[in-house]
């Protein structure tokens, strides 16, 4: 019987203090609820505060810039920011500070961690945000760089894609360009093409400069007020040739246009040298056998 009465007596009191322990909850949360419908309103306010950032940002300060995934990568993040600074606000709002910072803390160390894990690619993130915000490269310009080249057709936040003459696409990480030399050749609407050749000996250099630069003349307009002009110089006396430069000035942005404005140029100059008989000589070589004298000797093998 007293056995029971102790056990009776345990349980009574445990439920005593269950009952205070809710009532005191009940309390504070009745004393917390202005703060609680605050830190909600608050974040709400965050929430619809960053949509209306993330639109802003992409349809409005981002619309000059070409690449739809680096407007997305940064309204995305602007929306992202302005919730977290709601949440934060938020949590203070409710004096929850030992939480506040334990998630500060444990968001300082899991971006740590990331961060050394996604070395590589967190430079070729940055790389990308600087590719597309700087005129030296866009969708569609024709590009060399780290031995390939081609038509620039994709620009993201890991790679540059380049589509080369053969259709073949080829994917360089932004680090690759950035850490790099690269020549593009889109950037200037015209080029300064060159045509190398050669003439025999015997020819007048004169009538030979004359002769050619009126072939290309004829063929490629030069731009005086921009300061174009047709340039020509001797530049070695070859094996069998003398040998000449040629550069002109005409549109081209592409190597197709390069390669087409020098094919038609050594067209305009052969035919020009086929009508005044100018000779565009094979390499000659020479063998001298003065001091060399051939013997020619039979040998005769006995036991056989």
């Amino acid at each position: 019987m007293n056995s029971f009465v102790f056990k009776n007596f345990d349980l009574n009191k445990s439920f005593e203090k269950v009952i205070e322990k809710l009532y005191g909850w009940g309390e504070e949360i009745i004393l917390k609820a202005p703060n609680f419908l605050l830190a909600i309103l608050v974040f709400v306010i965050f929430w619809y505060l960053g949509k209306y950032l993330r639109y802003f940002i992409k349809k409005v300060l981002l619309q000059k810039v070409g690449q739809e995934s680096i407007k997305s990568i940064i309204s995305r993040t602007t929306f992202i920011i302005t919730v977290m600074i709601g949440f934060f606000s938020a949590l203070a709002i409710l004096d929850l500070d030992k939480v506040l910072t334990s998630v500060l803390a444990g968001a300082g160390v899991v971006g740590l961690a990331i961060g050394l894990a996604l070395q590589g690619t967190l430079h070729n993130t940055f790389s990308g945000f600087i590719l597309s915000f700087l005129p030296n490269i866009q969708i569609n310009d024709w590009i060399a760089s780290n031995g390939y080249e081609g038509k620039v057709t994709d620009i993201n936040l890991r790679s540059v894609t380049i589509l080369e003459a053969d259709n073949n696409a080829v994917v360089i990480p932004n680090s690759k360009i950035i850490d790099t030399p690269f020549k593009n050749f889109s950037i200037k609407p015209r080029s300064n093409i060159i045509i190398t050749c050669g003439v025999s000996y015997e020819s007048d250099l004169e009538i030979v400069k004359k002769v050619t630069i009126e072939a290309i003349e004829a063929l490629f307009k030069q731009d005086v007020e921009l300061g174009e002009k047709i340039d020509f110089f001797y530049t070695a006396f070859g094996d069998s040739s003398i040998n000449y430069m040629i550069r002109f000035w005409t549109p081209a942005i592409n190597r197709k246009d390069i390669l087409d404005a020098q094919s038609n140029g050594i067209m305009a100059i052969k035919s020009a040298y086929n009508k005044y008989n100018i000779n565009i000589p094979f390499p000659i070589r020479t063998l001298d056998f003065g001091k060399n004298k051939f013997r020619s000797e039979t040998i005769t093998v006995q036991g056989l």
